[in-house]
């Protein structure tokens, strides 16, 4: 071949050889799913080192911190009196219920009328501890038959009984600091003993209060709310204009009766009535402060059959001669605990003739 042809193709060779070494490599193919690109994706979503383990350490500090238990709300329940007294307003007829007011308070007292064209006066009955107006035991027995034999009845509802006093609530746990669940030491205080020394050693410390000023507070004023009702009580005995006026306690209430003659002595008040008198549980007293104070006409009713009974009545009998009271009587019964229809009917008839004799010694 002629070198005029050889020329042209040489030429053509060494540009194509040319452009092949110079062209880019050409990508791989990417496989099923996507996992040529997987690796730089992860790599770009992948946080710092420093900001995975800044969370994890908050998580542990949110998850260890103690949270504080509050204690339990404690409920008071209702007064026992004012539950028995609803009961009763819903049981008896308005006719006998009476509002009375004591105080700041308002209390429920029965009320029956004497079945006598004149009446010999009016019984004001005053339940123990706990008791209600219309207590099955002595109170509701003597307030239904004394009006047929010509005595109004007037039974009024006391305050219930002391309480012995709560104890403290419990304070709650105080909650861990969060240096605590991080495993940092809390920084120490600062020294200051130098400049707080003098200022704690000047100051007067609140003296302690006595244990016993509290519950001898809690006594007076039940007392006192227990007065507030009896006064209430004779206050509208009072308005009846009764011929005689009769104050009659049962158990505590005989206490609560003869202390309120004691320290009030009223005039109107002809004659005392005790039956089955003990002092409140709460309260602390003897017979010389149970009769202590008192000269009008007084009539002991007690149980022979019981020794605590028994016993008691002696005691009152030996302080009623000390005190050389004009007219103390004492009036044994026996007791009948099998029978209590035969047993309330026995006191009722002795107390019947008791007030009899009364109105016959009248001058």
């Amino acid at each position: 071949m002629p070198s005029k042809h050889l020329a042209p193709l040489a030429l053509l060779l060494l540009s194509l050889h040319a452009g092949a070494e110079d062209a880019p490599a050409a990508p791989a193919a990417p496989s099923e799913g996507g996992s040529a690109t997987a690796p730089a994706a992860s790599a770009e979503a992948a946080p710092p080192a420093d900001d995975a383990a800044g969370g994890a350490s908050g998580a542990d500090t949110v998850s260890t911190e103690a949270v504080p238990s509050e204690p339990p709300i404690r409920v008071e329940p209702a007064p026992v009196s004012v539950e028995q007294a609803q009961g009763l307003q819903n049981q008896l007829s308005a006719d006998e219920q009476q509002q009375l007011k004591a105080g700041d308070e308002s209390f429920l007292a029965l009320w029956l009328p004497a079945n006598a064209g004149t009446a010999s006066g009016i019984v004001v009955i005053v339940p123990g501890d706990g008791e209600s107006a219309d207590w099955p035991q002595v109170v509701s027995p003597l307030r239904h038959k004394l009006p047929n034999s010509g005595w109004s009845t007037l039974s009024l509802t006391l305050p219930d009984p002391q309480a012995p006093s709560l104890p403290p609530r419990p304070e709650a746990a105080p909650a861990a600091p969060a240096s605590d669940a991080t495993g940092e030491a809390p920084a120490a205080p600062a020294d200051n003993s130098s400049e707080t020394a003098p200022a704690e050693a000047g100051a007067a410390e609140p003296a302690p209060a006595s244990p016993a000023a509290e519950p001898a507070t809690t006594q007076v004023s039940h007392q006192q709310r227990v007065f507030d009702r009896i006064d209430a009580a004779v206050a509208a005995a009072r308005q009846e204009k009764p011929a005689r006026l009769i104050l009659l306690g049962h158990g505590s209430g005989a206490y609560w009766a003869a202390q309120y003659l004691s320290e009030k002595k009223p005039d109107d008040i002809q004659n005392l009535l005790l039956v089955s008198a003990e002092p409140p549980k709460s309260f602390t007293g003897n017979a010389e402060e149970l009769l202590a104070g008192i000269k009008l006409a007084t009539g002991d009713f007690y149980y022979k059959d019981q020794p605590q009974d028994r016993q008691a009545a002696l005691k009152r009998m030996q302080a009623g001669k000390r005190q050389q009271h004009p007219a103390y009587v004492q009036v044994a019964m026996k007791a009948l605990p099998g029978n209590p229809e035969i047993e309330s009917e026995q006191l009722f008839r002795r107390i019947r003739g008791w007030l009899d004799l009364q109105i016959k010694a009248a001058p």
